[in-house]
């Protein structure tokens, strides 16, 4: 029994001995595995600390960056009416349309803290400007990641820590509930994938976020409370959204713009883009030219433009020791960069036959003077071509799904000009080779140059000269009438930029603020005999109908055949 229980004992000894060492042996483990993280992670913080040593000078387009509303060049109308949108007791969601390096995210910025200022706005001095580009913002397929909307972490997932180990779904509020009370801007709203797009406008319709995972157990009371009230009641994304683009409102989802208000931004003009350059010289503490100036007003498309070629001189200049930037220091930063001149169109300095200032938009709130020149060959009766250059030929309609394909209505308007001429001015087109071009190296797509494409020709064939300071737009239906175009104030406003001193628009097209205009003229015009006789005969619209030579109005047999010219 002695003996029995003596056995017992070391037994029990030794195994107690054994199960000392493990634990032992693991708490040294452990220590040392302590010790290794704490020393790996003093060389990272010594690293990260040397990091955070090193700061480079604050980039010149840091420093000029806009601080207030007055510091943002040229966009008067924008401002105006982003102000409205969100400034507001009930601020909007807003789509910023532009041409990039104008200020549309600076904008965004200074009325957020505009807004803040409002004691009627729900902005408070707390509420947050987050930033995401929507060319870059992806998320994961199978759900992993989503920086956009936020997402799940499951516990079978590497790295879930402590919660994932006891079976516990752990959410992570993405952009949108960062954004919860404030602004979330997403620069390039149009890259967007269509299913963050789709997810985005769930979000804008609930102001929250539902997150899922087959992980959750409502029932399960080890999950802590708040993750319990994040799936049952959603993660909060009470915020408004401000999306910038560089493409055209037909680029964005209907969905979206429907929920949005839509600003636009307008290129930025020669002065303006100077404004921007001087006042950034100031700021980096340069001299420049004014011969310097004028080259960055003619290479710089717009203000980013300005700052990065005035950068690049100026740190030339400090290389060899000068202060004074010179028009050959930039002129060698835009040999460098191989800048591409402006293109500033402007109106002929003198009348011409078969010559046309037409109006077109090339971009969001961009619109632009354009040059229609015809040519009228007299050839054997009823034997006459017509020939178009600088024309789309084919246009596609529709996108997102569905795309169609037709002929260019540019292209139509361009045919339809023949019907007008012969029914309207008796004027036959088919016993002359006509030649109309749209110079300048930009396509010319849409039916509003259809009024200076029968202005163009009608001078052509009569050579009666064109107005040289007027410009024009309209669609022309075969019945006479000129119809409604789209972008008419960036038209105009591009008309009055090129020098014109009057316009012919449609009369639906017609504002009571172009009354306030003191620049240039507006002549609206319902029918395309008036907006010729306006622009062959140098009258405003508003002394009536006028009359055409006799010769041409009522043209007798021998005077059309003189206008054919020998046929």
């Amino acid at each position: 029994m002695d003996f029995s229980s003596g056995v017992f004992g070391l037994i029990n000894l030794f195994f107690a001995a054994v199960i000392g060492i493990y634990f032992w042996q693991m708490l040294r483990t452990q220590q040392g595995g302590k010790v290794a993280v704490d020393r790996e992670s003093r060389k990272e913080m010594d690293k990260l600390r040397k990091l955070r040593s090193i700061s480079l000078t604050e980039p010149l387009s840091e420093k000029t960056r806009p601080n207030s509303l007055k510091e943002i060049v040229g966009q008067e109308e924008g401002l105006r009416a982003l102000r409205a949108a969100l400034c507001g007791p009930n601020p909007q969601h807003v789509i910023l349309y532009g041409p990039p390096g104008v200020g549309k995210t600076a904008a965004a910025r200074v009325v957020l803290e505009e807004a803040k200022r409002n004691p009627n706005s729900p902005f408070k001095q707390a509420s947050k400007f987050v930033e995401v580009d929507g060319a870059t913002s992806r998320f994961d397929d199978r759900g992993i990641a989503d920086p956009l909307i936020g997402s799940v972490h499951d516990p079978i997932y590497q790295g879930a820590g402590a919660m994932g180990m006891a079976g516990i779904p752990q959410p992570k509020p993405g952009a949108v509930t960062k954004a919860h009370g404030g602004i979330l801007f997403i620069d390039e709203i149009g890259e967007l994938h269509p299913i963050q797009i789709n997810k985005l406008l769930k979000v804008l319709e609930d102001r929250k976020v539902f997150l899922e995972s087959a992980y959750y157990n409502s029932e399960d009371p080890g999950i802590p409370l708040h993750i319990h009230d994040i799936f049952q009641n959603g993660l909060p994304a009470d915020f408004r959204l401000v999306g910038a683009t560089t493409k055209t409102p037909q680029d964005i989802p209907p969905a979206v713009r429907s929920r949005c208000i839509e600003v636009f931004f307008r290129a930025l003009t020669e002065e303006e883009v100077g404004i921007i350059a001087v006042n950034a010289a100031k700021k980096a503490g340069f001299i420049l030219e004014d011969g310097a100036l004028e080259v960055i007003k003619r290479y710089a498309a717009n203000g980013r433009d300005a700052v990065n070629i005035l950068q690049i001189a100026g740190g030339s200049c400090i290389s060899v020791g000068h202060s004074v930037i010179s028009r050959k220091d930039v002129e060698w930063v835009v040999s460098a960069g191989q800048y591409c001149p402006r293109y500033e169109p402007r109106t002929p300095s003198k009348p011409k036959i078969g010559f046309v200032n037409g109006l077109a938009i090339h971009g969001p709130n961009i619109g632009s003077l354009i040059e229609i020149e015809a040519v009228a060959i007299p050839v054997q009766e009823g034997t006459g071509k017509l020939v178009t250059t600088g024309l789309v030929d084919e246009e596609e309609l529709g996108g997102h799904g569905r795309i169609v394909k037709r002929k260019s209505m540019a292209r139509g308007s361009v045919e339809n000009v023949i019907t007008i001429l012969r029914r309207f001015f008796s004027v036959y087109p088919e016993n002359y080779d006509i030649h109309v071009n749209f110079p300048g190296g930009v396509a010319l797509d849409g039916p509003s140059a259809g009024i200076g494409i029968v202005t163009a020709i009608y001078s052509a064939i009569t050579e009666l000269p064109v107005d040289n300071m007027l410009a024009m737009t309209g669609e022309v239906s075969i019945l006479g009438e000129i119809r409604s175009v789209g972008g008419i104030v960036p038209k105009v406003e591009a008309a009055a930029q090129a020098g014109a001193k009057r316009v012919i628009i449609p009369k639906e097209n017609w504002q009571e603020a172009f009354m306030d205009r003191n620049d240039i003229r507006i002549l609206p015009v319902g029918r395309i005999e008036e907006a010729v006789k306006i622009a062959v005969s140098n009258q405003d619209s508003t002394l009536g109908l006028l009359e055409f030579p006799a010769a041409i109005a009522n043209p007798s047999p021998s005077s059309v055949n003189r206008y054919r010219i020998g046929c």
